[in-house]
């Protein structure tokens, strides 16, 4: 239980930063720096939330 609880946390950040990310990409003039950073934080969700699901 404590670990779907933990993925359920994990996908809910997930799709905040996906929020943020589409935001970003909207403006007149998306800041490159921000957008890896988010997308780098993504892609460390989706892997530990990969890991929960094999485990």
């Amino acid at each position: 239980m404590h670990s779907e609880a933990h993925f359920n946390a994990l996908s809910r950040k997930h799709a905040a930063l996906d929020e943020k990310i589409h935001k970003e990409e909207s403006r007149p003039a998306p800041d490159s720096t921000i957008l890896h950073e988010l997308k780098k934080e993504k892609l460390v969700l989706k892997d530990e939330m990969t890991k929960l699901k094999t485990q």
